[in-house]
């Protein structure tokens, strides 16, 4: 039974968070919002779960690294630099970092880099994916997580191969590239699909994801892996063995 602590524990996300804590039967350490203290946090916690905003990241590393505390980073619509700060961050405490904490998410990444790898660069790669109104990123970090894994699959880097929507007279498609389209409407909590489209023929993997619970049970999963773990960073498919 682990101490878990939470920030960003007052949202939709966040009460599924502390609903997951006590199923998996855990302590809950508290939450914290804006404006919360993550050092006093860190130090009443076994290991911290991050859902909170890119702009406290740096804040909540440090109070990990303070602390001496692993932490499970959720949070979605990071920038170069907030990748930088976890890998400063991992030299000192166990980071686990990912766009998506949904175990089925971790497995359809692992599925995408296979099929990207096996199928070659006569197959057109690309992904959607659709969220409730309210989500301010785009694309999804789940979808970047997806094309991070067909590049990986190709050997190519993802910056240099994304194509993210398109408009008016676009030309050919390119081959090997890797394109993006951002759907918003409604309450759907996510859904996402890899498509893979050749002459005469197409392969489709998707995931739908019905409630919030899934990426809860997920992260929990994560905290409990992360806690005996040695500082570095790590990812969620380390946590199912792929």
């Amino acid at each position: 039974m682990a101490r878990i602590g939470i920030i960003g524990s007052a949202g939709r996300m966040g009460n599924a968070l502390q609903a997951a804590v006590a199923a998996a039967g855990h302590d809950y350490a508290g939450g914290i919002d804006k404006g919360g203290d993550p050092l006093a946090l860190a130090q009443a916690s076994d290991v911290l779960v991050d859902f909170s905003a890119p702009a406290a990241l740096e804040y909540n590393l440090d109070a990990a690294i303070h602390a001496g505390k692993p932490i499970v980073v959720g949070t979605t619509g990071l920038e170069e630099r907030h990748h930088w700060l976890v890998d400063a961050a991992a030299v000192s405490v166990p980071v686990l970092q990912t766009g998506n904490t949904s175990l089925g998410v971790t497995l359809l990444s692992y599925l995408v880099r296979e099929a990207a790898q096996r199928l070659g660069e006569d197959w057109d790669i690309e992904i959607v994916e659709t969220h409730h109104r309210m989500k301010v990123d785009a694309p999804s970090g789940t979808a970047i997580l997806l094309g991070e894994a067909a590049a990986r699959g190709r050997g190519v880097s993802l910056h240099e191969e994304e194509v993210r929507g398109r408009d008016g007279i676009t030309g050919a498609r390119k081959a090997g590239t890797i394109g993006f389209a951002s759907l918003r409407g409604g309450t759907v909590a996510g859904d996402h699909s890899v498509h893979f489209l050749a002459d005469n023929e197409r392969l489709t993997l998707s995931h739908l994801a019905e409630n919030r619970g899934i990426f809860a049970r997920g992260a929990i999963r994560a905290a409990e892996w992360l806690l005996d773990k040695k500082a570095g960073r790590y990812t969620m498919p380390e946590v199912l063995d792929l």
